[in-house]
């Protein structure tokens, strides 16, 4: 099981070239940022990985991990996600959540109703969209995360407030 302390800032895509170096995709808002953080890790955290990057390429960051000489090496790495330990990341605006902070939480209706949990939370470049799962729900519930869909996201108590637009319920 994840370690909920640790967030997915990215993964390595391949290798890029023949000196060993890798392909990143980074899943930070400042692409680049994903080097600032010190060692990344494995999702078990057993494996750090020391990321130096190298210049921008073709669908992600060109980069250089500690030991990793050949292309053969850096092969093997692909499809690895890199985590980092929350702590790391900068502190959000009061407004603004981490994805991994919301999976997991319960929804509630306006009437106080539970709906079920944020199974996931997707982006297909039109805004984020929570996806809810719940017992009295026939398939997931996709909602867009909006102040006026989801007025309320309270951490500590572990739930969110919806308000389905008409139909969507």
């Amino acid at each position: 099981m994840p370690n909920p302390d640790h967030i997915c800032v990215g993964a390595i895509a391949g290798s890029f070239g023949i000196q060993g170096e890798v392909r990143l995709k980074s899943f930070c808002s400042d692409p680049e940022a994903i080097a600032s953080y010190g060692p990344l890790f494995s999702e078990d955290g057993q494996t750090s990985y020391k990321v130096k990057l190298t210049k921008p390429v073709a669908g992600g960051l060109g980069a250089r991990i500690a030991g990793v000489e050949t292309k053969e090496q850096a092969d093997a790495l692909k499809g690895i996600s890199l985590y980092v330990d929350k702590k790391k990341l900068p502190r959000l605006p009061d407004d603004e959540f981490y994805h991994a902070d919301l999976i997991g939480l319960a929804a509630f209706d306006t009437g106080g109703a539970e709906l079920g949990r944020v199974l996931a939370v997707h982006n297909h470049g039109a805004g984020d969209l929570l996806e809810i799962a719940g017992p009295g729900l026939k398939s997931g519930l996709l909602l867009p995360f909006t102040l006026a869909v989801v007025p309320t996201v309270d951490l500590a108590a572990g739930r969110i407030v919806v308000d389905p637009p008409e139909g969507l319920e």
